[in-house]
């Protein structure tokens, strides 16, 4: 009998599996789910970006191991990169990725020893934690200020900070939506100076913050480029998340660092989709503005549609999730389960994105509106017998 290692034994997949599970079962009833677990987006990428991918697909010369990124990538992603206000060498600060998530567990590989302490987000996205225990290190979470959904420096004891080698944050955040200022990307590059911390950050919701603000880069902020890397995507700005391309820019060293494991990993992203992502990201599209615009409604939909039924929901000012905290303090596993037996509602249980996640759900709004009211109407009706 074989075993698995000792390090994927580390990861949980219980909460996640048993979710899908529920959902599978139901549907082989006959019974509908409306699925907000998942933030896949349902638009369509631009039409530009879909006639580069059909002429790549077509030449006969384009199946060939890629081993690298093309040049023209790395141009155009220093070129979109202008829009935050960053300059960047696309031969030494821009490394080509299959993914931001791909980028991020194998950074953690590339930069981390056993033992290390990496500080992260918590609640945060799932593969932070994920990558640091893969590579032998040992997370520890920066609690998030439920105010101002900001790291809060003053609560992690001084001794962790002297031990933490890499801090690990994502803005606009997934799960809770929460948004970076200058000021607090500042008081991050001090924490990180003052400790000699490393900085990676996850910008993959650049593209996806609403009501007339703009997100920051932390690249933007001078000196940043000596105290970190940014990472980020074509998913979800351009609408490619099943394309898996991705980048992150920044320190050219860590990047060298990275491009090194690379090496010894893969052999490159398809030459059509590399090209349809040069696309994407030199060509005007006034379609960004659409989508934003898109979202905004669809945020508003579904959080005043809770707030009828008498759910307080925030309405996130970035990304395409709510965070909400559960009814009546409700374990948010077993109301995810409810939900989705009783409902037909999938939610994400907060309790997946770390211990102060628990107590919340995440739900991602990627529906039309309609559906998402019908959601929205469908957990009005389940909350108004629940805990009866």
């Amino acid at each position: 009998m074989i075993h698995p290692s000792q390090r994927l034994s580390q990861l949980d997949e219980g909460v996640f599996q048993e979710l899908a599970l529920e959902k599978r079962r139901l549907l082989a009833e006959g019974r509908e789910v409306i699925d907000l677990s998942v933030g896949s987006p349902d638009l369509p990428p631009p039409r530009h970006v879909v006639k580069a991918l059909q002429e790549g697909v077509q030449n006969p010369a384009a199946y060939g191991y890629t081993i690298t990124g093309l040049p023209e990538f790395q141009q155009a992603v220093a070129l979109f990169y202008r829009r935050y206000n960053v300059t960047l060498n696309p031969e030494s600060d821009v490394l080509q990725l299959m993914g931001s998530q791909d980028g991020l567990a194998h950074l953690a590989l590339a930069l981390i020893n056993p033992g290390d302490t990496v500080l992260l987000p918590d609640p945060g996205y799932p593969i932070y934690e994920g990558g640091v225990r893969l590579s032998g290190g040992i997370p520890y979470p920066i609690p998030i200020d439920e105010t101002t959904l900001h790291p809060n420096f003053d609560l992690i004891p001084k001794e962790i900070l002297e031990r933490a080698k890499l801090m690990i944050l994502n803005y606009p955040s997934n799960p809770t939506a929460g948004v970076a200022t200058r000021e607090m990307f500042e008081r991050v590059i001090h924490v990180a100076r003052e400790y000699d911390i490393f900085i990676v950050h996850d910008f993959a919701y650049s593209e996806m913050i609403y009501d007339d603000q703009r997100a920051v880069s932390i690249l933007s902020l001078p000196g940043a480029s000596e105290v970190a890397v940014e990472f980020n995507s074509l998913s979800k700005t351009f609408n490619m998340a099943g394309c898996r391309i991705g980048y992150v820019v920044g320190n050219s060293t860590v990047i060298g660092h990275l491009r090194k494991l690379k090496s010894h990993i893969d052999y490159g992203i398809f030459l059509p989709i590399q090209r349809a992502a040069i696309a994407a990201l030199t060509t005007e599209w006034d379609g960004l503005l659409s989508q934003r615009a898109e979202y905004t409604l669809r945020r508003d939909a579904l959080c005043e549609s809770l707030v009828q039924y008498g759910w307080q929901v925030r309405k996130p000012a970035a990304t395409m999730f709510v965070w909400a905290s559960t009814p009546s303090g409700a374990k948010s596993y077993q109301f995810a389960l409810d939900l989705i037996r009783h409902a037909g509602v999938a939610v994400t249980p907060g309790a997946a994105f770390g211990p102060r996640g628990e107590g919340h759900v995440r739900m991602a709004i990627v529906h039309v509106r309609d559906t998402l009211v019908e959601a929205a109407d469908r957990i009005g009706k389940f909350l108004s017998t629940y805990g009866n």
